[in-house]
């Protein structure tokens, strides 16, 4: 063995000693069950310090890519001026993956989703302003309950509604905002998206181009992260994070998912935990009729593939997207 293969085994070696130190700064603050989700620190930036080898070229394949014609937007039929005391819910829009709500209260006010014994709390104003929130638990039963507070953790339905829904296709929600990943067509993010996949051949080209380019330019927010734990119902501004460079895992994950949405690729934002240390996380899956595969991600064709771009920015190719580390937990 050469000595420049044995101080590449010891870097490497290094790599995973120190990943599996540094996941632990992610902390074990827990998100609200059935809540958006909130990040903590993760640390995996400071790995790229010691071993980073940059966003690789890689190989795509798959057909030929085909821009969508005009970034696909939720579009609720209700607006401010339905909302009352008890409020308005727009289940019309269900079939295309997402339902609505608007409410006018001095009280706080959360909107529950409940399906197969599964449910999620969203944070709603109350001021009027419409929400639109994700049908993410497939075809089934669903109820929709306006919920006030009380007192304390304690709630108080004021409205509901219950349907069966049927998505026009499992990636409807998957390809339009939502409440946790909120963007428009003049978004900086959804603009920059635009112009990083003008020469893409196939959707492979789409998602390295765009993830790339977060890999690059994206570096993890360590102030913020350590603030995080103090921080109720985050929800990430993908347009900050692309504009100020800076962010924590439910940043980096809300900034790829929105780039790659508005781009026609179904995109998933996953909150959840990963091991050794059940540390609580933010990811990203991703569904392309093609591949991509580099020394960090190995993404096949036609199926859901987990990407973490945060550990990919901090330069932990070791322990990206080995699909054993990872446990779901809330999907958005």
């Amino acid at each position: 063995m050469t000595s420049r293969t044995c101080i590449t085994s010891v870097l490497r070696a290094l790599l995973v000693l120190l990943v599996s130190c540094l996941v632990c700064a992610c902390g074990d603050a827990q998100a609200e069950p059935s809540q958006s989700g909130v990040d903590v620190t993760d640390g995996a930036s400071a790995v790229g310090s010691l071993f980073k080898s940059g966003p690789d070229e890689g190989k795509t394949d798959g057909p030929a890519y085909e821009h969508p014609s005009e970034v696909r937007l939720s579009q609720a039929n209700i607006t401010s001026d339905d909302a009352s005391d008890w409020g308005v819910i727009d289940t019309s829009t269900a079939s295309k993956g997402y339902v609505s709500v608007a409410v006018y209260s001095s009280e706080r006010i959360k909107f529950q989703v409940l399906c197969n014994e599964m449910a999620y709390n969203y944070d709603v104003p109350g001021d009027g302003t419409v929400v639109t929130v994700p049908i993410n638990m497939g075809d089934g039963w669903y109820m929709f309950r306006i919920m006030q507070n009380t007192s304390g953790d304690n709630y108080v339905e004021i409205n509901a509604e219950g349907m069966d829904v049927y998505l026009e296709n499992e990636f409807a929600p998957y390809l339009c905002p939502n409440q946790i990943c909120n963007y428009t067509p003049d978004s900086q993010c959804v603009k920059k998206a635009n112009e990083l996949i003008s020469d893409a051949k196939n959707e492979g080209d789409v998602l390295q181009e765009i993830s790339n380019y977060i890999i690059a330019n994206v570096k993890y927010d360590y102030p913020k992260a350590e603030n995080a734990p103090n921080v109720t119902g985050y929800i990430p501004d993908p347009d900050d994070t692309f504009t100020t460079n800076m962010g924590i895992c439910f940043d980096y994950a809300v900034l790829g998912a929105a780039m790659l949405r508005s781009q026609g690729i179904p995109t998933r934002v996953m909150t959840g935990y990963v091991s050794p240390d059940n540390v609580y996380h933010s990811w990203i899956q991703v569904y392309i009729n093609g591949s991509w595969h580099n020394v960090q991600f190995n993404v096949n064709s036609n199926t859901w593939t987990r990407m973490d771009l945060t550990f990919a920015a901090g330069g932990g190719s070791g322990f990206v997207v080995d699909g054993k580390s990872y446990t779901d937990r809330y999907t958005y």
